[in-house]
């Protein structure tokens, strides 16, 4: 690492922390000046393109799924760190997979799943659009479902 003040090359770690986003702050020393600096190291993750229902292709954006998860959750008693569990836990699940691209179903699997063991309501409204319930004998059937595996 090149000392920010003089430039060299002869720098030397002095203490090092991890925080908890997996960062790495490292304190250095440059061995020529004397000075003292700091510098964050960080991955450069990438994720895999989600490939939509009609073929197109998309950078995934957890922003976006955050928004539908609002909509869901409206007015339900749901934290905003239950939506980054769920968030996280989608980005975990599809960079484990080493793939270069993701159905978007696969993204929707998981998110329905975690709905489905967080809050029963907004398992059903996001149920609605994704399992692209059209009819009330649909829901009704679904609901019907999740009653008969709470008993």
């Amino acid at each position: 690492m090149k000392c920010v003040y003089c430039g060299s090359n002869k720098t030397k770690v002095i203490d090092t922390r991890h925080d908890t986003q997996g960062n790495v702050r490292r304190r250095r020393e440059c061995e020529n000046c004397g000075q003292r600096f700091t510098t964050l190291e960080r991955a450069i993750l990438t994720t895999p393109l989600v490939i939509k229902r009609d073929g197109r292709r998309e950078e995934f954006d957890s922003h976006k799924l955050i928004s539908g998860l609002r909509i869901a959750c409206a007015r339900r008693p749901i934290s905003a760190e239950d939506f980054d569990r769920i968030v996280d836990r989608v980005e975990y699940t599809i960079r484990q997979s080493g793939r270069t691209e993701i159905p978007s179903h696969t993204i929707g699997d998981i998110v329905i799943e975690e709905l489905r063991k967080l809050d029963e309501v907004a398992y059903i409204r996001y149920a609605i659009v994704y399992l692209g319930m059209s009819d009330v004998e649909s829901i009704r059937a679904e609901i019907d479902r999740i009653r008969a595996q709470r008993y």
